[in-house]
């Protein structure tokens, strides 16, 4: 006998809320689909407070109901896949927009091992009326190209509501999120936990409803958004930290021997001070880099990082204190110099072409050595619960 969550080989779970124009064509569908291929399985409607009587014609249509309590399009669908039963589960909007008929390429792919099985539309065809132009052209094609450069994900719609799963590999994903951004978190997890994935084409259909749909272009773009640069440390603080750091160094290497003139321009003491801004806001992103991984880390939100725990290992907390000290020695040193330079002047005027190039560099190794021995504590306070 097999164990109760698999007691079918598939299970078809719709979130839904106020889906009563559309829902039972949906579940008809997947019925059928069920019937023609003999395939052992259940549809299950995730119910999200629906007041329009989804409830009812979903019961009446020979589906599962699930009462999800709590809201959202992420919400309502691990309610849903908590509850199944199937070895495998297929997840679909019940607006009708996907032909529940057409599950044949998700359920082969499953069989043959695959962990994730994503639709996707730009293969499949759209039909006129059946995404905004600015999810189409827009939305859609920028967002998955940021999923694709941020995680490696192979995959080329990132937002298609129809997709398979074998569900323990889902559930073992540790999903969070509970709004639309759910779409999102599945793929780019499944990514960093590198599941075996595929694609299918998918035909998208202008949805049977007569209300305007759930998802709200600018907001819920924004939270997906949102959550691929979170979910990505090296992107939002890595990267543009080493960055501002190169730039700035750059700047020194050009300004600290004197001022330099390019045409009609002449940089110095000034722009070497935006440089110094650079240097410790580019240093502060770096950290934080390394910070938000491994609080990602240890809460779960990401996967271990063998580059992150051989740079955790290397910077212990004595080894950034004495580094961090050791900066902070440096910049006093340069100060002192600077101040030796004043008194040669009998504590006069000072030329701040010759001072300012001193005082800047002593300024900056002394603020970039609290950052290293404050950062370093941080770090260890961190790693108290990951141990």
């Amino acid at each position: 006998m097999q164990p109760e969550s698999q007691l079918y080989e598939l299970s078809i779970v719709m979130p839904c809320l106020n889906e009563s124009e559309t829902l039972e064509a949906c579940i008809l569908k997947a019925r059928a689909f069920l019937d023609t291929h003999q395939v052992t399985g259940e549809i299950l409607v995730a119910d999200n407070g629906s007041t329009d009587g989804s409830q009812d014609i979903a019961i009446r249509a020979g589906a599962r109901l699930v009462k999800v309590d709590a809201r959202g399009y992420g919400a309502a669908l691990m309610g849903g896949i908590a509850a199944a039963l199937g070895k495998y589960v297929i997840m679909g909007d019940a607006d009708d927009s996907y032909d529940f008929t057409a599950l044949e390429p998700f359920l082969e792919r499953l069989r043959q091992g695959f962990d994730l099985v994503m639709g996707n539309r730009f293969q499949g065809g759209i039909r006129p009326g059946a995404m905004p132009f600015l999810h189409r052209y827009l939305g859609n094609p920028v967002l998955s190209f940021i999923g694709r450069l941020f995680f490696g994900s192979p995959i080329g719609d990132f937002h298609c509501g129809l997709r398979g799963f074998r569900r323990q590999a889902l559930l073992d994903l540790n999903l969070r999120t509970t709004g639309m951004e759910f779409a999102s978190e599945m793929v780019v997890k499944a990514a960093l936990y590198h599941l075996k994935v595929a694609e299918v084409p998918t035909m998208l259909y202008p949805d049977g409803r007569s209300r305007r749909p759930h998802l709200r272009t600018w907001s819920d773009g924004w939270r997906h958004l949102r959550f691929l640069l979170l979910y990505s440390p090296k992107w939002l603080f890595l990267y543009p930290g080493i960055t501002l750091v190169a730039f700035a160094l750059l700047g020194y290497l050009v300004l600290l021997p004197g001022p330099r003139r390019f045409g009609s321009v002449e940089l110095d003491v000034d722009t070497l001070l935006y440089a110094s801004l650079l240097i410790l806001v580019g240093m502060q992103a770096i950290f934080f880099a390394l910070l938000t991984t491994v609080y990602g880390v240890t809460e779960g939100f990401l996967p271990p990082d063998k580059q992150v725990d051989w740079i955790v290992n290397a910077v212990s907390l004595e080894r950034g204190v004495i580094a961090g000290l050791v900066f902070i020695a440096a910049g006093l040193a340069i100060s002192l110099a600077a101040l030796k330079y004043w008194e040669s002047l009998s504590f006069g005027a000072l030329n701040t072409a010759v001072s300012m190039r001193l005082v800047i560099p002593g300024v900056v190794l002394f603020a970039a050595g609290f950052q290293i021995v404050l950062n370093s504590l941080f770090l260890s306070i961190l790693q108290i619960k990951q141990r």
